[in-house]
């Protein structure tokens, strides 16, 4: 199996399996000792009502099955709930060392980490893959664990009174811990690949097309991507279909298996002690029911070995990380400051994300004048926002180079921050005050500056009118704010910082029209002067441009002056008659 390959050469959960193996050892032993306590408890009471309906003579001949009965019944709950205890602690421990670990290792690379993963991936890497490996514990290791224990346990017990019969239940037990665990790791396992892929895809399409909605809408395609969003939602619910159905044939086998265990018992316990009334005969109940509490510690075997499959890309990240080498890209030390004029140059860049060969951006070449206004237009998935990432260092070129003073951006490391500002489509305001909020752009920035900035993006009679003024609290998120306030709030940042170079990644997208225009008259009037990249869907407000570019597939397809292309170019007349609502559709 994968999984096991995987752990051989694993270096985050092995180590602390040898650390709190003591702990393990502990919530193993008590998870054994619940179903021993279950089974025993129906062991006794079988023997107990035998020998009862004998009438014996005296009832010292049933005291101590009595005893035991309710010492094992007592048993069951106490182990049971010491083993939830015992085990939840160990693996609470356990990811606490994770996470710690993680953090560490983002912390140290955080400079080019993001060189090689998206937003997306971090947060996979700290939530879900930190909780799968919890789970691995919790619903398979532990479980799996114990029924071996068990299954070995049986056996040797039955071997006592017969070696042929604890060879027959090794053979029935073997069905139950080993092959349907593995049927269902085969038949599922391509099922949940599967499941998993479309899932990404339709999180993915679902993502970037409400994103770029208004494209949809503009070329008239809404029926389209309905009908395409329906067709990957109907293979993603045809193969979760498959699988619970394969779950539901494969758990009545189970049910079935643990029928044919119990008419085993019941047929061998009947020859083994023969008997009408008494003596040997009563052990016959005694054998017989103790398998039926014995099915809650076999049964979620299946599910168990089939999550194997889930965890194992959990596996693969984490271990990932621990093959970075933080000496393969590290932020140059030694790049003097720049200074004025500040020149970006894109040459022959192309990019693929690590995991895809589909390129994103396919030999890219332009320049960005210190100064000028550039918009960057283009449908959802062209490229656009990858470029943006690029630009501002976030993403390293597959091919080619990207360059600000001839200096590549991703060597710039933190410093980029000091040329290259961005105000994205929902700036994020924290929950704390709104003078925090700014210093975000300026730690040192003074109370006068503050009000400065603010009067100049016009929010200044809006703090004014707060209760506690620049020291109201921002709820989490900024939600007091409307979109353009929000928005403003993240020029002024932009305005303390004071970048040369400010990229704007489509930060009127969800305004109305009347707030976009504002908006944008205040971008270009309090950002005079500096370069600005605009990314958009919108043609309004592209007469104050210097210069237009379109991004098609990855491609440059369309340079030139909002006038130029507005005279000259087809496609650019026929985009600003949609955005203008005067395009028929012949």
């Amino acid at each position: 199996m994968k999984i096991f390959k995987l752990f051989k050469k694993d270096t985050w959960i092995r180590p602390f399996l040898g650390k709190y193996r003591k702990s393990l050892f502990f919530a193993l032993t008590l998870g054994f000792m619940t179903f021993f306590c279950g089974g025993a408890l129906m062991f006794n009471s079988g023997f107990l009502i035998s020998k009862s309906a004998a009438h014996p003579e005296n009832i010292l001949l049933v005291y101590v099955p009595i005893v035991l009965t309710r010492a094992f019944g007592i048993g069951r709950p106490v182990f049971r709930y010491l083993e939830r205890l015992t085990s939840h602690n160990w693996v609470l421990k356990l990811t606490s060392e994770l996470r710690l670990k993680l953090y560490r290792v983002l912390e140290k690379d955080a400079v080019f980490f993001k060189n090689k993963y998206q937003t997306g991936d971090i947060l996979g890497l700290l939530s879900e893959d930190i909780d799968h490996i919890q789970n691995l514990y919790l619903r398979t290791v532990f479980p799996t664990v114990i029924a071996w224990i068990l299954t070995v346990f049986i056996v040797i017990a039955l071997g006592i009174f017969s070696l042929w019969f604890a060879l027959v239940m090794l053979l029935l037990l073997c069905v139950q811990v080993i092959l349907f665990p593995l049927m269902a790791i085969l038949v599922n396992g391509a099922r949940q690949e599967k499941q998993k892929m479309l899932k990404n895809e339709l999180y993915t399409e679902l993502t970037d097309n409400i994103l770029g909605v208004s494209d949809w809408i503009f070329s008239q395609r809404g029926k389209e991507y309905l009908e395409f969003h329906k067709e990957i939602e109907d293979k993603l619910h045809h193969v979760t279909r498959a699988i619970k159905k394969s779950n539901h044939y494969r758990n009545t086998g189970v049910q079935l298996m643990f029928g044919v265990i119990a008419i085993a018992l019941l047929l061998w316990s009947g020859m083994q002690f023969p008997g009408n009334h008494g003596g040997a005969a009563n052990w016959i109940a005694a054998f017989v029911l103790v398998i039926f509490p014995l099915i809650d510690a076999f049964a979620p075997l299946n599910d168990a070995a089939q999550e194997t499959n889930i965890y194992q890309d959990s596996l693969k990240r984490l271990n990932g990380l621990s093959n970075e080498s933080s000496d393969e890209r590290k932020p140059s030390e030694s790049i003097k400051q720049l200074n004025a004029p500040f020149v970006l140059t894109v040459n022959n860049l192309s990019y693929h994300y690590p995991d895809d060969n589909k390129q994103v951006l396919n030999d890219l070449t332009l320049s960005v004048g210190s100064g000028q206004k550039l918009a960057i237009l283009g449908r959802s998935g062209s490229g656009k926002t990858t470029l943006a990432k690029l630009l501002r260092g976030d993403l390293e070129p597959s091919v080619g180079s990207l360059k600000l003073n001839g200096i590549d951006v991703s060597d710039l490391g933190e410093s980029v921050s000091d040329y290259i500002g961005v105000i994205h489509q929902a700036p994020y305001l924290f929950n704390t005050t709104i003078s925090n909020n700014l210093r975000i752009g300026n730690e040192d920035a003074t109370t006068a500056s503050l009000w400065q900035v603010l009067e100049r993006v016009g929010l200044k009679n809006l703090v004014t009118s707060l209760p506690e003024g620049l020291e109201t609290v921002v709820d989490e998120a900024g939600l007091r704010f409307s979109g353009g306030e929000r928005h403003r709030l993240a020029l002024a940042r932009i305005l303390l910082k004071n970048t040369p170079i400010v990229i704007l990644d489509e930060p009127t997208v969800s305004l109305d029209p009347l707030t976009e225009q504002d908006l944008i008259e205040t971008f270009m009037k309090q950002l005079e002067g500096k370069t600005i990249i605009w990314i958009t869907h919108h043609l309004q407000g592209l007469s104050m441009m210097d210069k237009v570019i379109f991004i098609e597939d990855g491609k440059l397809k369309i340079e030139g002056s909002p006038d130029e292309l507005a005279s000259s170019n087809e496609h650019y007349k026929k985009l600003l008659a949609i955005d203008h609502g005067d395009y028929v559709v012949e």
